[in-house]
């Protein structure tokens, strides 16, 4: 989405909307981005993303060093009070000053009490989202002390007063154009600021004085190792190590997560945290001891003496979430924005949208909810849970469960309705679960409203595209009146298996699970899958139709989705004492079994079990051929296609992150067809997400990579148009309320080319 031209006067500062503490200011907050700064957000995140799958895949180390990074902050959250004993020890001991500050207010009081106690006029500070966690500057210019941001990035936004937008490049959101616009209205300046370099150079003549005559240097740190008091400071730019040697005094402010044993543990970090962001190691990396002797060379004019030094370290909250049975992971992060940079709603609005007072994006949210207040994080139901970031953590933190466990805490903290507690009545909603909207409500008992809509199919199709009916679901529960809605099928799948003949063959044992979607709304994918496995020999049988907890996962609403989960894994445990592997064509739902039940199911040997048992239909097909030791094209005839040869695949966002994409795009490559696949991870519909009136505009948004990948692929030098194929609902409904086309399941494509 192009961003309009605009100068600095147009734009109303994020400051202004930062607070996401109701929908309707997280509404306007992501129509200002989209209006203006999408088209840089989604530039850079994806070119940092794109770069940091290349390096990452290779590095033949890469999930060891994940799963030792992970290791090592667990031990230190786990030992944290003792850690900081120990380091408190060695910094006093090589003469430094340590502060351990119990809140926000207290770290910036002692921060401004060094400041005072030295007549400071002038800090020079490095880039540090903690001191935006205690708005540092503000209470230093309160009190007549010149903050001088040093970072190019934080430079633009402290002229243009605006807070970060992402954690690492925090004006990402800036074109060259804006910052030029903006650099000449501020300063009043006729200098041709038209590139990089030009931009650059302005800004570094006016902070070089700045350096020069800062009375305190401020930094944060990334990792602080508590055996040798060793601060590790990863930045690009210099400009921290100019602030952390030059001045005489040097304040360092870190969260205590931050702690980690020793200095030799920061190995793996310092291999993953650059690399996680952008796939390149970062052009400054300083392990440093303070206090440290002024340089042997004198720029400022002062005499050459040991400087002062002054660790602060703040809890604010931090103690509170390390007791947090949820948010305690959060205190992993190592702030190398990957989850930001891989996300799709993020790349498509950034952090003025997707965040909140200090911290953006998917593990933004559990910071805001830690370090202040948990109404701060609503901004957090902008993540859909497509667990993309969860694969591009470097500690692997499962963020999109830290996100439902804050919505669930949001429900429960709100006040309620009377009309959501009759819908939550009708649902047969127990306990604070019904404090949730009526929106939220909806969506997460959507299978019993898909009950009732299959059972009178034909009057409820028709009324569903009536305008009274869609502005009264609009009103009601906030289902956008522009979204085409599925139709509801009279045959179920349940229906309809008991009427065909079962299969019963000898080459595997497997029962299709009879998902919400699939059930009462595309239950031609499920006959299709059950007509293939047959032909392949399979003996299949159907289970019955359960919800198994994804929708009242990403509604928040844990309780409901624990009892669905539970319901669902003893419909199948039968099936499994069988001996029968679980076929599921909705990849949210095998999302579940395979991943998501790990939270919600006590018994974590039937989780075990179901996770290894369960498969994506065609990843099952796959294994079926490959146990034949045929080719596939003795089992499917291209020629037969009715849709052609040529093929244009999108594969479901979950069903990469499981690692269950592939087998279709290879088995369709086998057959003969001619397969473009789509590079997006995300198409932008994300379940009930693309549904919700306030999120429309964001997941069309979203939707727009996909769309051009499919119009560039058809306009490629081959020419002519190709079959849309995906995997899962909610791309299929993308495909068709973008494009007005519709899309085949896979398993519908190779039903229809079986050789008899």
């Amino acid at each position: 989405m192009a961003a309009p031209a605009a100068s600095p006067q147009q734009w109303e500062s994020p400051r202004s909307v930062a607070n996401k503490s109701d929908k309707r200011t997280l509404v306007r907050a992501i129509r200002l981005a989209l209006g203006l700064e999408s088209a840089a957000v989604r530039r850079n995140t994806q070119t940092f993303n794109r770069n940091r799958y290349r390096e990452a895949g290779a590095l033949a180390d890469y999930d060891a060093l994940k799963d030792e990074a992970r290791a090592i902050k667990e031990q230190a959250i786990a030992n944290l009070p003792d850690l900081l004993a120990t380091l408190e020890r060695v910094v006093r001991a090589r003469g430094g000053s340590f502060y351990l500050a119990s809140t926000a207010a207290d770290a910036c009081r002692y921060v401004l009490g060094i400041c005072q106690s030295h007549g400071a006029k002038l800090m020079v500070k490095g880039k540090s989202i903690t001191s935006e966690e205690i708005r540092l500057n503000h209470t230093l210019e309160g009190a007549g002390i010149e903050v001088a941001e040093s970072d190019l990035a934080e430079f633009i936004l402290q002229v243009a007063d605006e807070q970060p937008s992402h954690n690492v490049a925090p004006a990402m959101h800036y074109s060259t154009e804006r910052i030029s616009a903006l650099f000449k209205s501020k300063f009043s300046t006729t200098e041709p600021l038209e590139t990089g370099e030009q931009l650059t150079k302005f800004a570094r003549e006016r902070l070089r004085q700045k350096f020069l005559n800062a009375d305190i240097g401020f930094t944060g740190a990334n990792l602080i190792a508590a055996d040798t008091g060793t601060l590790m400071l990863v930045e690009s730019e210099g400009n921290i190590r100019m602030s952390s040697l030059l001045p005489p005094v040097h304040i360092a402010l870190a969260g205590i997560e931050k702690v980690i044993p020793t200095r030799e543990q920061m190995g793996p970090f310092f291999e993953l945290l650059a690399l996680s962001f952008n796939g390149k190691l970062s052009s400054y990396t300083s392990f440093i001891q303070p206090p440290l002797d002024e340089p042997p060379f004198s720029l400022s004019g002062r005499p050459r003496r040991k400087r002062e030094f002054h660790l602060v370290l703040i809890d604010n909250g931090r103690m509170k979430m390390r007791q947090d049975p949820v948010l305690q992971e959060a205190l992993y992060c190592i702030r190398c924005s990957a989850c930001m940079n891989s996300c799709a709603n993020f790349q498509t609005v950034g952090g003025h949208a997707f965040g909140g007072e200090a911290y953006s994006g998917g593990i933004g949210g559990s910071w805001e909810a830690g370090t202040g207040a948990l109404e701060n994080a609503r901004f957090s139901d902008l993540c859909t849970g497509c667990s993309r970031c969860v694969n591009n953590c470097p500690v692997r933190i499962d963020i999109p469960w830290l996100n439902e466990a804050l919505r669930d805490r949001l429900n429960r903290a709100s006040v309620g309705s009377p009309l959501a507690s009759l819908i939550g009545l009708a649902a047969g909603v127990r306990g604070d679960d019904r404090r949730a909207s009526s929106q939220k409500l909806f969506f997460a008992n959507y299978h019993r409203f898909a009950k009732w809509g299959a059972r009178m199919a034909g009057l409820s199709n028709r009324m569903a595209h009536t305008p009274l009916a869609r502005s009264i679901l609009q009103a009601v529960v906030g289902l956008d009146s522009r979204r085409a809605l599925p139709a509801f099928t009279s045959r179920t799948l349940v229906r309809a298996a008991r009427e065909i003949a079962s299969t019963r063959g000898s080459a595997a044992k497997a029962v299709l699970f009879a998902d919400v979607y699939t059930n009462y709304g595309s239950a031609e994918r499920g006959l299709a899958t059950l007509k293939v496995l047959g032909a392949l020999g399979a003996d299949v049988v159907v289970s019955d139709a359960v919800p198994e907890g994804r929708a009242a996962l990403s509604q928040g609403m844990i309780a409901t989705a624990r009892r669905q989960a539970r319901r669902a894994a003893k419909t199948l445990l039968p099936y499994l004492d069988q001996g029968r592997d679980v076929i599921v064509v909705e990849p949210s739902a095998l999302a579940m079994f395979r991943r998501d039940n790990h939270h919600l199911l006590t018994d974590q040997a039937l989780f075990e079990l179901l996770r290894a048992r369960s498969y994506e239909p065609v990843e099952y097909v796959a294994r079926l051929i490959a146990q034949s030791g045929r080719p596939a094209r003795d089992f499917f005839d291209v020629e037969a296609s009715p849709v052609g040869s040529r093929l244009f695949y999108h594969s479901h966002c979950q069903q990469r992150t499981l690692g269950s994409a592939a087998p279709t795009e290879t088995l369709l490559r086998d057959i003969g067809f001619d397969v473009a696949t789509s590079s997006v991870e995300c198409c932008g519909m994300a379940g009930s997400f693309g549904y919700k009136k306030e999120y429309y505009d964001l997941s069309m948004a979203v939707a727009e990579d996909l769309f051009a990948q499919l119009i560039a692929a058809e306009a490629s030098a081959a020419g002519g148009g190709r079959a849309l194929v995906a995997s899962g609902t909610s791309c299929t409904e993308q495909f068709h309320g973008g494009l007005g086309r519709m899309a085949l399941h896979p398993m519908e494509l190779l039903a229809a080319i079986l050789k008899t």
